[in-house]
């Protein structure tokens, strides 16, 4: 049977949505409403900390939680250093002087322009929801475990989440690595980055000769060799990064850039090719699939609305190409629905409810037919209370040091989430 899920998530959800965009209407507004609005979310989550009764369950999630973390972190640090790669291995001459890629998607939203009412066509264009908006829905859902809107455990359903992106991000980097593609903004490289302007030496070698030469294509096939004399190579700035000098040839950093091959990576962000699928939209689907599965109703129908307007203005302002947004999102739902199949996505104790429902079905059948309703209702409790007490057993000292060790955690990584991210 669905989970029948209380109302007022939806409601919290969508005024977070229409508060933060506040900020482009009434800065003065959003500026007073905001900080009251997670001062409130907060209060009410520490408030319902004593009456959760899933903490074993939540206890139970936290080492998968935990290894889906690290495995997204791995999988984010691999995807930088391949954003920068990319970025870096052709040199900021062919950015700037590459046109980008015919785009009819973007064709599509200009001709609407024209056609389209122009109330419709400014909604369009608002930036009402971004990749911190989608962030802070999922957090906003995970939380509400803590008030039954949700199947237990919160932990369980953001590993889900995490594992769920960390496959996402990998199968993305290595994507976009296997063929690199100009950007849509051929500004970008140029006002971001400080690669050199030159090609790396292994782009001299073997793309250089053969990038626009028909000749030179044809017998590159025939005789499948990278034949060209390209003469003696341009070299690079070398810095001494001791262990990690291995990254030199993937990241090309210049003197002007520092010395620390960390610092490269943050200045990464989301890079200035085309990076084939869209990010962003794969953390928008993440969460309208997570929103669906778990809390359903008709917040998700508002959700997805977010997710579609989210992608046309990832086109309509060309940060991605279509083809980058419509790939992210089936791969998004395919991938949700994947990791389903091998994720624990409900709580052990209805299996424990199960077991106590099979043991007392003779007795429950008798009172049905007899139409002894208070009968069957004490039995039905019977079976409710032995399993909240079997998950009661135990350390109730160390369930409380883990509660609010959850908690404070989870607070700290919303209010970072929320700092980092809340550019786009």
């Amino acid at each position: 049977m669905r989970w029948r899920a209380p109302p007022g998530l939806g409601v919290a959800a969508m005024s977070y949505v229409a508060i933060d965009y506040l900020r482009h209407i009434s800065p003065t507004w959003h500026a007073r409403l905001q900080p009251a609005l997670w001062s409130i979310l907060a209060l009410a989550a520490v408030i319902r900390v004593p009456f959760y009764k899933h903490w074993f369950s939540e206890f139970r999630a936290a080492i998968p939680f935990v290894a889906s973390m690290l495995f997204m972190l791995s999988a984010l640090l691999f995807e930088a250093l391949s954003v920068r790669f990319v970025t870096a291995v052709l040199g900021l001459d062919w950015h700037r002087d590459t046109p980008p890629l015919p785009d009819t998607g973007q064709w599509l939203l200009l001709a609407l322009n024209e056609k389209l009412p122009h109330v419709i066509v400014e909604i369009l264009r608002a930036r009402i929801i971004g990749l911190h908006h989608f962030l802070m829905l999922f957090m906003m859902l995970a939380f509400s475990v803590l008030f039954d809107s949700v199947e237990a455990p919160g932990l369980g359903l953001g590993a889900r989440y995490m594992f769920t992106m960390a496959i996402g991000r990998l199968l993305r980097a290595i994507s976009f690595v296997s063929t690199i593609l100009p950007s849509a903004r051929p500004w970008c490289a140029t006002a971001r980055f400080r690669v050199p302007a030159y090609p790396h030496h292994w782009a001299q070698k073997y793309y250089v000769p053969y990038a626009s030469d028909a000749n030179s294509i044809r017998q590159l096939i025939q005789w499948d060799i990278a034949y060209a004399d390209t003469g003696k190579y341009l070299g690079d700035y070398q810095p001494d990064w001791g262990s990690m000098s291995f990254l030199i040839d993937y990241l090309r950093p210049t003197a002007s850039e520092g010395s620390s091959w960390y610092s490269l990576l943050k200045k990464a962000g989301g890079g200035c090719n085309d990076l084939l699928y869209s990010g962003h939209m794969l953390v928008a689907v993440l969460t309208a699939m997570a929103w669906t599965e778990a809390y359903g109703g008709f917040s998700s129908a508002l959700i997805w609305l977010f997710v579609m307007h989210s992608a046309q203005r990832e086109i309509r302002e060309r940060h991605h190409y279509t083809v980058d947004c419509v790939v992210a999102i089936y791969v998004g739902i395919l991938l949700w629905k994947m990791t389903g199949y091998i994720w624990p996505v409900k709580d052990a104790s209805r299996g424990r409810r199960l077991t106590k429902l099979e043991k007392i079905q003779g007795r429950l059948i008798q009172a049905a037919k007899d139409s002894d309703m208070d009968k069957v209702r004490e039995l039905l409790e019977e079976v409710e209370i032995g399993s909240q007490e079997s998950q009661n057993k135990g350390p109730n000292r160390a369930m409380w040091v883990f509660a609010c060790a959850t908690i404070f955690s989870a607070l700290t990584i919303v209010l970072l989430a929320f700092t980092w991210t809340s550019d786009g």
